[in-house]
């Protein structure tokens, strides 16, 4: 799955377009690197996302098309 599509799915990021901003200005990092939209997400992968002066570090546990809001939660572990 893109990159863009699994912040917003899992809600990280409440829009797909802010997710793509948020990749094009190299404030997202997948496993240590700085990554496109484009980026293909897959279970393992280290997220890290700046948001201003705080940083959101999550592991992705599972890759979901759709998936209910109470249930979003499970795609993610915080480190």
């Amino acid at each position: 799955m893109r990159l863009d599509k699994y912040l917003k799915v899992s809600r990280l990021i409440k829009r797909r377009t802010v997710a793509n901003e948020a990749c094009d200005a190299g404030r997202v990092m997948v496993n240590d690197r700085p990554a496109k939209a484009s980026v293909d997400v897959k279970a393992g992968d280290k997220i890290t996302i700046s948001f201003g002066n705080k940083d959101v570090s999550v592991e992705v546990l599972s890759v979901q098309e759709t998936v209910r809001k109470e249930e979003a939660k499970e795609m993610f572990r915080y480190l």
